[in-house]
């Protein structure tokens, strides 16, 4: 079976679930979040996007409702046994929720208190509505797994250690391609080829590659051109190993660097250290924020900074590979050890038309940080 921890993990995470679900007071817990069911006992699959649900009871119960086409993918990729993998019937008109409820009574926990998580493309608004109906007196208990998601275990770190080294090579061969005349096809292929190749999986969104004035966006877009002699270009990526991530980001100059690009790639790389530095378990997440947009203001370059200055890292699905929490002003949640951060320094100044954005990922130590990745800070010219 192609699980990717052993037995002792998966055992020991449904235990600290249960736990868990036990202490928010609920007779259950009905999970949607595919990051919940990956995490908990392996399960990996993109059926997220119809309906289905993962019951975790408080005295441990662990009960798959989900459709027929991903009733192999339940049996191959996860810990649940054919008893514990449900198929609800497929027809015109159908309510997934009828088959839900009986699986609760099943369980003896219908009318007991439900949490569930509301906090996830795993439940689209329509059946959000017609879970409500179903069952009207549920909680939101959006954030039982993922709290515990948030420190990651040993095995764990080395997955995400895994993902960075895969983007670190998928820099190198994008680099390796980059330069004036080159197609922007030819750099996203040979970057995720890089992924592929090392034994990774899709990332949770695209790769975002954007040059000219596209390299002033942050969001992936369709079109591709070549690059001129005086050019720019922004990537954002991640590899992404067993789900696991590390994200990075990077803009290399085309042709010869100007002074205010210079000056904008001696901020960023300022303020990418300030936020390890700013990076202590016991801390707001705001603080990572505040020294962020402290060196950027400090350079003049409050005009052209983000709002947010990156985010956890995690294993996660489509549409994107952000897995909350957020660095921004005023965050109290506390930095623990061995969660893994996004940091990324996004500089996009729209007067000038130019880019500036360097991020990769990091651990949380008992002291501060440990980068992931081992590419320098340097000033990309091609």
């Amino acid at each position: 079976m192609p699980l990717h921890f052993d037995n002792h993990e998966y055992t020991n995470r449904q235990a600290l679930a249960t736990r868990a679900v036990a202490d928010a007071g609920l007779d259950a817990l009905i999970m949607f979040a595919p990051e919940s069911h990956f995490w908990i006992c392996g399960y990996d699959t993109f059926g997220f996007a119809m309906f289905q649900a993962l019951v975790l009871t408080a005295y441990g119960d662990l009960h798959l409702l989900t459709r027929l086409p991903d009733w192999r993918q339940a049996q191959l990729t996860s810990t649940l046994s054919d008893d514990e993998i449900h198929i609800w019937t497929e027809v015109e008109g159908a309510r997934p929720t009828d088959d839900l409820l009986k699986l609760l009574q099943k369980l003896g926990v219908a009318g007991g208190r439900l949490g569930f998580e509301s906090k996830t493309v795993g439940l689209t608004d329509f059946n959000g509505q017609m879970l409500r109906a179903a069952l009207p007196d549920l909680i939101d208990a959006s954030e039982v797994i993922r709290s515990l998601r948030r420190i990651k275990s040993p095995a764990e770190i080395e997955m995400h250690r895994r993902a960075a080294a895969l983007s670190d090579d998928a820099m190198d061969a994008g680099l390796a391609v980059t330069g004036p005349g080159a197609f922007e096809g030819d750099i996203l292929a040979e970057m995720q080829g890089a992924v592929f190749k090392g034994g990774g999986d899709y990332a949770g969104n695209e790769f975002i590659l954007g040059s000219g004035p596209g390299a002033l966006l942050c969001r992936y877009y369709s079109g591709r051109r070549h690059l001129d002699p005086q050019d720019q270009i922004t990537w954002e990526w991640s590899g992404a190993y067993a789900r696991y991530h590390a994200a990075m980001m990077r803009t290399v100059v085309i042709g010869k660097p100007n002074d205010h690009q210079r000056h904008m790639h001696a901020a960023a790389v300022d303020a990418l250290e300030a936020c390890e530095a700013a990076i202590r378990p016991g801390d707001p997440m705001g603080n990572v924020f505040d020294a962020h947009a402290r060196v950027f203001d400090a350079a003049g370059l409050n005009h052209a900074r983000s709002q947010a200055c990156g985010y956890a890292m995690g294993a996660i699905y489509n549409p994107i590979w952000v897995d909350f929490p957020m660095f921004y002003h005023g965050n109290p949640l506390i930095m623990q050890e061995n969660q893994v951060f996004f940091l990324h320094m996004i500089l996009m100044d729209s007067d000038a038309g130019l880019a500036m954005c360097y991020g990769h990922s990091v651990r949380v130590t008992a002291t501060g940080v440990e980068r992931l990745s081992r590419q320098p800070l340097d000033l990309l010219v091609r």
